[in-house]
């Protein structure tokens, strides 16, 4: 999919991270926060944003400097099976990501082009949505993807400043919370949970890059400032019009072609990434795949799933990648820059002891769920699960299994 000469510069990075958080999904994300009103919820979301962002680009680290993707970097902590046992639930958030997207952007869609033309068809965007990332997959490659991806994301700027100017305009700065029950936590929680997904995906692109500091500096600032200003925006819209739902700002500004614009360039370059990196976790649990091809399918997938589900528990889903994935990435992140292991073991088939540390962290997840804290579940989890990993390791314990021996010690 991208150019193999580790070519890639801050602004290739600035651009596909920041096109990446341009959704119509991270508008609703943002819509949730709506309770705490326009002064805490701005709060939660900046604060959240700059604990998850940060977080993202260290595994965007590894990436560079180990040239690997980033599920297959898992194998550095967990060993052969665990990378097929994070890859394979790394290939189902993707897909469900991919359903999600388009089914956000098609209900957008289609409630313009019922208000504008009366044409409803929730069942005709799904489907041309899908079609358009496919489309937008297969024209993925080196300088052209570059160009292109360039000018979708000018003109999503564009686009996104002008639905921003009619938000500034329509809600002040005085919104009243909604209707609804949320902790300043919980609201930071949800800002976490976004970027944090983006972890398991994030080395598949900047081990790619040129040098570690332009894909570190272009992945923050692109993500932080785009996933960000989405957020705000539906912390907007929610609290002007009790849904984050964008399309009914947009159409009652006038935008009509703009809102339409906003929803499916949009949809493209963010679905893009989630259905690649499908593609290439899948890859590494069967060597010699294609990634395109893999990628081409999951797409399709994802657009069958989006006619058949809906989106009335998409909070749990972002609270169950969190789950799965902070204390995963805990785990990688203390071994590599602190306990110095920057290669898998050869042979080593599963590490039994982060494993271990790896499954008490989702449980302390859902605990701290309840705790409440004003930093949410994510950040405690990753330092517990991280100092946890840290003790375990200097013991130096060995409960491993490993392919030359077959055995366990």
């Amino acid at each position: 999919m991208f150019n193999e000469t580790n070519s890639l510069r801050f602004s290739h990075y600035f651009l596909l991270w920041f096109g990446a958080a341009v959704s119509v999904a991270e508008i609703l994300a943002g819509g949730l926060l709506a309770p705490l009103g326009s002064s805490d919820g701005l709060s939660a979301i900046l604060i959240g944003h700059f604990l998850g962002a940060s977080l993202l680009v260290l595994g965007g680290i590894i990436g560079v400097r180990e040239r690997v993707g980033a599920i297959a970097s898992t194998r550095i902590s967990f060993g052969v099976y665990g990378t097929r046992i994070f890859g394979m639930l790394n290939v189902l958030q993707l897909v469900g990501w991919t359903a999600i997207m388009i089914i956000s952007a098609a209900r957008s869609a289609n409630e313009i082009t019922k208000t504008l033309w009366n044409i409803d068809s929730y069942f005709g965007w799904s489907l041309g949505l899908g079609c358009l990332i496919m489309l937008w997959l297969a024209l993925g490659r080196e300088s052209g993807w570059k160009k292109t991806n360039a000018v979708a994301v000018a003109l999503l700027f564009g686009l996104t400043v002008v639905l921003s100017v009619v938000l500034v305009k329509e809600t002040g700065t005085n919104a009243a919370p909604v209707a609804g029950g949320m902790t300043f936590g919980e609201g930071v929680e949800l800002s976490v949970v976004m970027p944090l997904s983006w972890l398991p995906l994030i080395a598949d692109y900047t081990r790619f890059a040129r040098s570690a500091g332009g894909a570190v500096a272009g992945s923050w600032l692109g993500y932080f400032i785009g996933s960000s200003w989405m957020y705000i925006i539906g912390l907007g819209a929610a609290l002007l019009t009790g849904s984050a739902d964008p399309s009914g700002v947009m159409l009652a500004a006038n935008l009509g072609m703009a809102a339409l614009g906003i929803i499916v360039l949009a949809t493209i370059t963010t679905t893009f990434m989630d259905a690649y990196s499908a593609g290439v976790s899948f890859s590494t649990l069967i060597p010699g795949l294609n990634e395109k091809h893999v990628a081409l399918v999951m797409t399709a997938i994802g657009t069958v799933l989006a006619l058949v589900v809906n989106m009335e528990q998409y909070e749990h889903f972002l609270l169950a990648i969190g789950s799965v994935f902070a204390p995963l990435f805990a785990v990688l992140l203390t071994d590599y820059f602190i306990l110095g292991k920057r290669s898998a073991e050869p042979g080593l088939l599963a590490n039994w002891n982060a494993l271990a540390v790896w499954a008490v962290g989702v449980a302390l997840y859902y605990q701290f769920l309840k705790l409440d804290m004003i930093l949410g579940a994510t950040v405690p989890v990753i330092a517990v699960t991280g100092l946890l990993n840290i003790i375990v390791g200097r013991l130096g314990i060995q409960w491993t299994y490993c392919q030359k021996s077959q055995k366990s010690w």
